[in-house]
């Protein structure tokens, strides 16, 4: 009797693994796009593929009667027309990110190509990228125009540091970095040796392969990232 019932057993065992899977599925898909979601939130650059036009997009998440909440910059429509239509944002799907009117459709559609870049197309205009904006506005800046003297102070204004970027290549994409006289022991014990800008980012590294990261920010400065109470921030002398 046993030996019957096995072969039937092993049936609804399989469909009820089968049923898991299925029902678990769109679990792991909202999953995923409230990931990307939170990913979102925060400023972007949105602009055409040579980046000749670009306006500055807050999304938001927060809900409306159009989809989640979004911010564009005074002007945006001036220079690129197609964004006066642009009312609300949302996730669509697993990897979709949808710029769309009042009435929920489309304005246009972004999938990410690379790290931090989406890419979207209108027909009859072209490709658009939407980038976060502290990267796209690093990358707008070429390592040529950061040589030079810099000064490192506290978001409280306190200055811990001077420090000079210069172009002498120490290993390939790598340039060395002199610290000046008297700077603060949080600096003399990173004590760091090269700099380089990979994506978007200014990055500080130690001698010991220790990397201290900052992104630009909206007052033509580099701030240390993460974040903190206390920032730390690198400024043009």
């Amino acid at each position: 009797m046993d030996g019957r019932r096995r072969p039937w057993l092993r049936g609804r065992l399989y469909l009820l693994a089968l049923a898991t899977i299925v029902l678990g599925a769109p679990n792991a898909a909202a999953q995923d796009a409230r990931s990307l979601t939170s990913e979102m939130v925060g400023q972007w650059e949105l602009s055409t593929a040579g980046r000749d036009k670009t306006c500055v997009v807050t999304l938001k998440n927060e809900a409306s009667p159009q989809g989640l909440k979004l911010e564009l910059e005074k002007g945006c429509g001036d220079s690129l027309p197609f964004a006066k239509a642009i009312a609300a944002w949302s996730v669509k799907g697993l990897d979709l990110v949808r710029l769309q009117d009042a009435k929920g459709e489309s304005v246009i559609d972004f999938t990410e190509v690379e790290s931090g870049i989406f890419e979207g197309r209108r027909e009859g205009e072209g490709i658009y990228l939407l980038q976060n904006l502290a990267a796209a506005r690093a990358l707008s800046k070429s390592t040529d125009q950061l040589i030079g003297d810099w000064t490192m102070v506290r978001g409280s204004g306190k200055t811990i540091c001077g420090l000079t970027l210069t172009n002498t290549e120490t290993t390939p994409d790598n340039f060395a970095v002199f610290l000046k006289p008297k700077c603060d022991q949080v600096v003399t014990t990173f004590a760091p040796a090269q700099w380089r800008i990979e994506r978007g980012e200014l990055l500080l590294q130690s001698a010991k392969g220790e990397i201290w990261r900052f992104e630009a920010d909206d007052n033509a400065q580099w701030r240390r990232v993460p974040d903190s109470a206390d920032p730390l921030l690198l400024t043009r002398q």
